[in-house]
C-alpha cells in the first residue's frame, strides 16, 4: 500500500560526492518523517540522516557536515547529498518513512525501501 523507491547508489573514490533519492506512492493522507538508514557488513543498521515534515533534521555524529538530507515541497521525496566521502560510509543504505495511509484509522506506521548499495574505494 505504500511504497519506498530508492535510487543513486553505486561506487565512488574516496572524496568523491553520491546523491540518492528515496520516492514515496501508494495510499498516503501524509508522511511525517523520512530518512536514510545505513547497514555495513557485520554491523547493525544505523541512523545516517533524517528530516521531518517541518524541516527538522537529525544527522549521525560521523556524517556531519558532509551529508546534507532534504524533503522535496510536495513532501513525498527525500534527498540525501553525500560529500567528502569516506571508506566507511560504505554500506547498503535504506530510505525510512513514517507514513500516515489513507486508509482508516489512519495510524502512522514505518516503511522501508528496498536498499541501495554505496562503496567507497580508498
Amino acid at each position: 500500500q505504500v511504497q519506498l523507491v530508492e535510487l543513486g547508489g553505486g561506487l565512488v573514490q574516496a572524496g568523491g560526492s553520491l546523491m540518492l533519492s528515496c520516492a514515496a506512492s501508494g495510499n498516503i493522507f501524509t508522511i511525517n518523517a523520512m530518512g536514510w538508514y545505513r547497514q555495513a557488513p557485520g554491523k547493525q543498521r544505523e541512523l545516517v540522516a533524517a528530516v521531518t515534515s517541518g524541516g527538522s533534521t537529525n544527522y549521525a555524529d560521523s556524517v556531519k557536515g558532509r551529508f546534507t538530507i532534504s524533503m522535496t515541497n510536495a513532501k513525498n521525496a527525500v534527498y540525501l547529498q553525500m560529500n567528502s566521502l569516506k571508506p566507511e560510509d560504505t554500506a547498503v543504505y535504506f530510505c525510512y518513512a513514517r507514513v500516515v495511509p489513507n486508509i482508516p484509522p489512519r495510524y502512522e506506521s514505518g516503511y522501508w525501501g528496498q536498499g541501495t548499495q554505496v562503496t567507497v574505494s580508498s
